[in-house]
């Protein structure tokens, strides 16, 4: 198992090397030539078909267009960042700041976003002149060689070392484990069980939190217009995202009409008898989210728990009873399953948002469908978030879109609140080392009197 790691760690230091001193115009070209392979619709639509047959998981025609806006959306991003030499002066301190890179880093991939992860987070990896080793999830294995061996292609034309972009190619949680142990820096992409052994690695890591996205509809909010970005974001690609619209919480005197409309997008409630059988068919010990469900089609849902649901239905609805373990329903579903609940104060519906992500997917993000700025403001104060999204599909948003400025990527950090080190979308800038060059300037020495003024004028000396 060790020489395994060890020769790929070998190669991957070997052709950091080459890199380490290249000119940003070098770095750019070699960003350019591995992004086209990856955005190109002959790899998108190669890589989203072997996702689908590999894992079982979502919808091709979404994992399509995921990759190739998702790809896109990084190279926009990357286009004109500076990750070589100086990065930034501050001449009235003094400062200059050198970037470096950081070394070998270990990107661990999901099962869910099994192919547009890889170009994402290695487009951002390269930029900052590192090497990436990346460790997919053992059904997402073959999804993974291929994504990779497209990069590496670009690598290729450029006359890059094409050992900046390796993989393992039969992974293991053990063979995971000591790719962690080893590298620089882990990006840890994907759940608990990712994350956290990331963490205890002894090496940098960036994780990721829960999701359980939990939105605000309060009566300012064009229902129609709301109902269909839902509705978007609940469905694409059978809800893959972690970003996933999951709880839905609308102000009582709207509810009924905003129903409606969400009937209307194709939203079915399932309620008494059924509503039992599917909570007993997504969480078959009352605890923990059924595998067999995890980002499958409404009928095949349905069909699992035993339940009818009309031709058309994309997504299932339930009312939302008690907030906590005795109704998983408040819980992340990462299914086309949506939660809806009632409020009748907007300081409720906040607290809702809290106690909700509080018990399942505190960190990461939530939203909000007003026009009423001082309800928008409330809740991104109050709510223990990391991403706030007004007025959108939430899936769409939060991990950055063409109708938003949040950055383009597939970590999401859940700052301190979901056990992560960072709160941001994780971008190139999270993979530089920075050398902070000191200058002398001229001394500016605080008057005591001047600090202190304001202490003294109230409380005396």
């Amino acid at each position: 198992m060790s020489e395994l790691i060890d020769h790929l760690l070998a190669k991957a230091r070997e052709a950091q090397k080459v890199i380490e001193f290249w000119p940003q115009e070098k770095v750019d070209e070699m960003i350019l030539a591995v992004g086209w392979e990856a955005y190109k619709r002959e790899t998108a639509e190669t890589v989203a078909r072997l996702a689908v047959e590999e894992t079982g998981l979502g919808v091709y025609e979404d994992k399509v267009l995921k990759h190739q806006k998702k790809t896109i959306g990084v190279l926009r991003d990357l286009q004109g960042e500076k990750t070589v030499g100086v990065i930034e002066r501050v001449p009235e301190k003094g400062l200059v700041k050198i970037a470096k890179p950081m070394g070998v880093i270990g990107a661990i991939t999901p099962m869910t976003n099994s192919s547009s992860t890889m170009p994402c987070n290695g487009l951002m990896i390269l930029k900052a002149r590192n090497a990436v080793i990346f460790a997919p999830h053992p059904r997402a294995k073959k999804t993974c060689a291929v994504t990779c061996e497209e990069m590496r292609k670009g690598l290729a034309k450029v006359g890059a070392p094409l050992d900046l972009v390796q993989y393992i190619e039969e992974p293991s949680i053990e063979l995971t484990q000591e790719l962690m142990s080893k590298v620089d820096l882990v990006l840890a992409t994907g759940g608990a069980g990712v994350v956290k052994p990331a963490y205890s690695s002894g090496k940098p890591a960036y994780g990721v939190g829960a999701g359980n996205a939990t939105v605000v509809v309060d009566e300012t909010a064009d229902l129609p217009v709301t109902a269909a970005k839902i509705c978007k974001g609940k469905i694409f690609d059978n809800a893959t995202s972690c970003s996933a619209e999951n709880n839905i919480v609308i102000q009582e005197s709207i509810f009924d009409d905003l129903l409606e409309e969400l009937k209307k997008t194709g939203g079915h409630l399932v309620t008494g008898e059924d509503r039992a059988k599917l909570k007993a068919a997504m969480w078959p010990d009352g605890v923990h989210l059924s595998g067999k469900i995890v980002c499958k089609s409404v009928k095949f849902i349905a069909e699992e728990a035993g339940i009818h649901v009309p031709d058309g239905t994309k997504f299932i609805m339930v009312l939302g009873e008690h907030i906590g373990p005795e109704d998983m329903f408040s819980a992340e579903k990462l299914s086309p399953v949506l939660t809806l609940w009632k409020y009748k104060t907007f300081d409720q519906a906040v607290q809702m948002v809290i106690d909700i992500t509080g018990f399942s997917g505190y960190g990461h993000s939530c939203g909000i469908h007003s026009v009423n700025e001082e309800h928008i403001l409330e809740l991104a104060t109050k709510a223990k978030v990391s991403r706030m999204m007004v007025r959108q599909a939430q899936s769409v948003g939060n991990s950055g879109d063409w109708e938003n400025g949040m950055p383009f990527s597939m970590s999401l950090g859940c700052g301190t609140w979901g056990g992560n080190i960072t709160s941001e979308n994780i971008t190139v800038k999270h993979f530089l080392n920075v050398t902070w060059v000191s200058y002398p300037i001229p001394a500016e020495i605080p008057d005591p009197e001047v600090i202190f003024a304001p202490h003294f004028a109230k409380y005396g000396k």
